[in-house]
C-alpha cells in the first residue's frame, strides 16, 4: 500500500486508514479519485464543476472532504495556494476542462516561482476526442508544462490512485510545487466501462518516478567547509529565503544565527521565518527593503544564502551585487546553485537538514567561542539602524489617509500571530516593511509572479486551513477588482475573513514609476475616484463595510472590524494617491544606489 514514510517537510496523513475506504462493490474512477484524495489527508478543496469534471461531483458528497465552491476558478487556485501557505499541508483544486483549466494557469505558475506545494485535478475530454477540437478542449497538459513541476494526462482509470498518490508525492518533497492531473471524463463516468477499477489491485501499485529522487541530506564536507567560512567571516549576513519556511526550518535558523550571532536579512517570501523583533533581524532587502538590511548584504564579506534564490528584486543590478561578497548558497534544488551568483561552497539540501548539520558541524569547531570578532560590524549595522529607519510623513490636516499609518495600526491592533494576507503593489510593500512578522506561516503572499487579486482567494484558502486564526487580507483597489467577486464565497461557505482595502484611486506602484521615471506622464493609471462604490459591493457580497477617511476613525474601525467574526469585513481606507514606497533600487541600479526617504536623502555619505 501507499506510504509517505520519505522525508517530506510538507508531512500530512490520511484522517483515517486506508482499509476504511476499502468496499466490495463495484467502483469507478469517480468513486476512486475522491477516496484516493482522502487515502492522502485532504480534509477541504477548492473548485467548479463543469461538464468533463462532473462525474466526480457525485461521489463528493458522500465524501469527507469538505468542498469550497468558488466563484471563478483562479479564486480556487488562490485559495489552495492560500491553504498550503497557512497549514504546511498541499493544497488542492479541481475544475472542470477548456477555459477552466486555463482559468487557473495563473495559480499554477504563482505556486510554481513561490514552490507552493499543489495538486490541481482538471477535467478532460473524452480520451478518444483528445485532438479533435471537442467542446471545451484544451491541450491542458502542453499548456501547464511551463507551470507546474509536473503534470499527468491519465489515460486508465485503474491508474487513478497512483498517479494521485504520485502527484501528492512530487508536490511536497523536494522543492515543492503544483502537480496538475489531468483526467479525461469517460473514465470517470460511471456509465461508461472505462471507468471500471479493481481498487485492491489499484491501490496496490507502487509508485513509478523513474529518476525523481530528491536528496535532503547536505553532503558533510561541504558543511564543513561551509561553517569554516562563517566562523572566519568578518561582515557576514544570512541571506533567508522561502525555502526556510518551506523546509519548516525557522527553529533551526534561530539557533544558528544565535550561536553565531550573524545578522538576519529575511526577502519577500520568508517574512516571519526569523523574528523582526530579534535584535539580529534586519528586515527585508531588496527593491523596497529597508537601508541596513540592503546595505548589510552589499558591504558583506559573505553571504550565506538559505533557501533564497538571489531574485533580480533582491540584487538589483547582478554585477554590482555584494561585489566583495564570498557565497554560501543552501537550496534543496541543484538548479538553483550557482543559477544567478556563483557560488563558493554550493550546498543541495533540505534547508532545516543542512542547518542542523551545520549546527553541529559549528559545535564541533567550537560553537559561539570560535566565531571571528565582529564588534566592528555588529556597531555599523546597528549605526545604519539608528540612521535610516523606515520612516513616511504623516497626514497633513485635511489630506487623505498616509498608507503607512493604516498598516501600523493594523499591525498594532492585532494579535501577533494573525495570519496576514496581501496582494501585489504598493500596498503589499508597505505590508512587509511596516507589519512585525515575529511568527514563521503568517505572511502569504505573490512573490516570483506578482499576481495581482492573489490577496483574498489567498485569505479565504488561509482561513478555510486555519478556522481558528484571524485572517486579514490587506488588498488595493487595483487588486480588489480582480477577484472580490470571492468574497461572495467567503459569505456563502461561511468562511469569514477581514479585508484592509487600501484605495488611492490608482494602480499605484506604476503611477510611483511613471512618476519618477517617466517624468510624471502618468498613462492609463488612475482607475476612478467615483467608482465601484466598495461599501455598497462589500454589502452587496454579504460583508459587513466600512470607509474610513480621517486619522482619528482609524483605529475605532479596526476594532470594530475585529469584533464581528460571523461574516466577512472590508473596511475601505482612502489613501494619498502621493504617497511613493521608500527605500527604493530603481532599475537598472545598484544596491550601493539605493534611495531613501526624502528626508533622509541628506544622511546620504
Amino acid at each position: 500500500m501507499f506510504s509517505t514514510d520519505s522525508f517530506c517537510p510538507f508531512a500530512y496523513s490520511a484522517t483515517r486508514p486506508w482499509n476504511q475506504l476499502m468496499t466490495s462493490k463495484p467502483i469507478n474512477g469517480g468513486e476512486a479519485l475522491v477516496r484516493s484524495l482522502e487515502l492522502e489527508g485532504v480534509d477541504v478543496m477548492f473548485g467548479l464543476p463543469g461538464g468533463a469534471i462532473l462525474p466526480v461531483y457525485d461521489p463528493i458528497i458522500d465524501s469527507s472532504i469538505r468542498h469550497v465552491l468558488v466563484r471563478h476558478e483562479q479564486g480556487a487556485g488562490h485559495m489552495a495556494q492560500g491553504y498550503a501557505h497557512a497549514t504546511g499541508r498541499p493544497g488542492v483544486a479541481m475544475v472542470t476542462s477548456g477555459p477552466a483549466a486555463t482559468n487557473i494557469v495563473t495559480p499554477l505558475l504563482d505556486a510554481h516561482m513561490d514552490s507552493v506545494p499543489m495538486v490541481c485535478i482538471t477535467g478532460q475530454v473524452p480520451y478518444a476526442a483528445i485532438g479533435t477540437d471537442a467542446f471545451q478542449e484544451a491541450d491542458t497538459t502542453g499548456i501547464t508544462m511551463a507551470a507546474t513541476k509536473h503534470n499527468f494526462l491519465v489515460s486508465e482509470a485503474q491508474d487513478i490512485p497512483r498517479i494521485i498518490h504520485e502527484a501528492f508525492h512530487i508536490a511536497t518533497t523536494g522543492r515543492p510545487g503544483p502537480v496538475l492531473v489531468d483526467i479525461p471524463k469517460d473514465i470517470v463516468d460511471p456509465t461508461n466501462p472505462r471507468s471500471a477499477i479493481d481498487w485492491y489491485e489499484a491501490t496496490d501499485a507502487d509508485m513509478d518516478l523513474p529518476g525523481y529522487n530528491p536528496v535532503s541530506e547536505g553532503d558533510p564536507a561541504l558543511i564543513r567547509e561551509a561553517v569554516e567560512l562563517i566562523r572566519d567571516a568578518e561582515r557576514p549576513v544570512l541571506y533567508v529565503g522561502g525555502g526556510i519556511l518551506k523546509a519548516r526550518a525557522a527553529e533551526a535558523l534561530r539557533a544558528f544565527a544565535e550561536m553565531t550571532q550573524i545578522p538576519v536579512v529575511t526577502t519577500l517570501m520568508a517574512r516571519g521565518a526569523f523574528p523582526d523583533r530579534h535584535e539580529l533581524c534586519l528586515g527585508m532587502p531588496g527593491m523596497h527593503g529597508n537601508y541596513t538590511a540592503v546595505t548589510a548584504m552589499q558591504e558583506s564579506d559573505l553571504l550565506v544564502s538559505l533557501g533564497a534564490r538571489f531574485d533580480d528584486r533582491v540584487t538589483g543590478k547582478l554585477d554590482g551585487f555584494a561585489p566583495t561578497a564570498k557565497i554560501v548558497h543552501v537550496d534543496i534544488d541543484p538548479a538553483e546553485l550557482g543559477k544567478v551568483r556563483q557560488y563558493n561552497v554550493g550546498i543541495q539540501g533540505d534547508c532545516r537538514v543542512v542547518i542542523e548539520g551545520m549546527l553541529e558541524a559549528m559545535s564541533e569547531l567550537g560553537g559561539a567561542g570560535v566565531q571571528t570578532d565582529r564588534t566592528a560590524w555588529r556597531s555599523t549595522v546597528s549605526g545604519w539602524q539608528e540612521k535610516f529607519p523606515m520612516t513616511y510623513e504623516q497626514s497633513e490636516p485635511g489630506d487623505k489617509l498616509k498608507p503607512q499609518f493604516c498598516i501600523e495600526q493594523l499591525r498594532d491592533l492585532n494579535p501577533a500571530d494573525t495570519i496576514v494576507c496581501s496582494g501585489v503593489g504598493q500596498h503589499q510593500m508597505y505590508a512587509s516593511q511596516y507589519w512585525k512578522f515575529d511568527h514563521p506561516y503568517t505572511w502569504i503572499n505573490s512573490g516570483g509572479l506578482g499576481t495581482m487579486g492573489f490577496s483574498i482567494p489567498a485569505a479565504i484558502g488561509a482561513k478555510a486551513g486555519m478556522p481558528d486564526s484571524r485572517v486579514w487580507a490587506i488588498d488595493g483597489d487595483g487588486c480588489f477588482q480582480m477577484t472580490a467577486q470571492e468574497l461572495v464565497t467567503a459569505t456563502v461557505e461561511d468562511i469569514p475573513i477581514k479585508v484592509a482595502l487600501l484605495n488611492n484611486s490608482y494602480l499605484g506602484m506604476v503611477r510611483q514609476w511613471q512618476e519618477m521615471f517617466y517624468d510624471e506622464r502618468f498613462s492609463e493609471v488612475h482607475l476612478s475616484d467615483r467608482v465601484p462604490d466598495f461599501v455598497k459591493w462589500s454589502e452587496a457580497m454579504g460583508c459587513e463595510a466600512i470607509r474610513v477617511e480621517s486619522p482619528e476613525e482609524v483605529a475605532p474601525a479596526i476594532e470594530r472590524a475585529n469584533e464581528i467574526n460571523d461574516r466577512s469585513v472590508v473596511v475601505e481606507f482612502v489613501t494619498d494617491a502621493r504617497e511613493n514606497v521608500f527605500p527604493m533600487v530603481a532599475a537598472g541600479k545598484t544596491n550601493s544606489e539605493v534611495l531613501v526617504h526624502p528626508s533622509q536623502q541628506d544622511l546620504l555619505s
